[in-house]
């Protein structure tokens, strides 16, 4: 897969909130059994639940799954979204 296709798609699969499919994925940051900090391509993602596992992670692809018990994803960060808060609050 070449690098422009990788950090171009971001796909986020969520099945009975026990198993997370996303691409796009850049870096994980931080993980553990209550919380994964992961980089995408649109901005940092925070996965948080109970009894998270990173099952797979391939990062020369962008793929991530998770498992366990996702309680809440939020999203922070994205270039576009970061830029207009620093201009409203300027």
């Amino acid at each position: 897969m070449s690098e422009t296709s990788k950090t171009n798609q971001h796909r986020l699969t969520l099945e009975n909130r026990a198993r997370l499919c996303l691409s796009g994925v850049e870096d994980v940051s931080g993980f553990n059994e209550e919380a994964i900090s992961v980089k995408t391509c649109d901005g940092n993602l925070l996965i948080k639940g109970s009894g998270l596992h990173i099952d797979r992670l391939d990062l020369e692809s962008g793929e991530v799954s998770v498992d366990g018990r996702i309680s809440s994803l939020q999203y922070s960060g994205g270039e576009s979204r970061q830029s207009r808060f620093s201009r409203l609050f300027r």
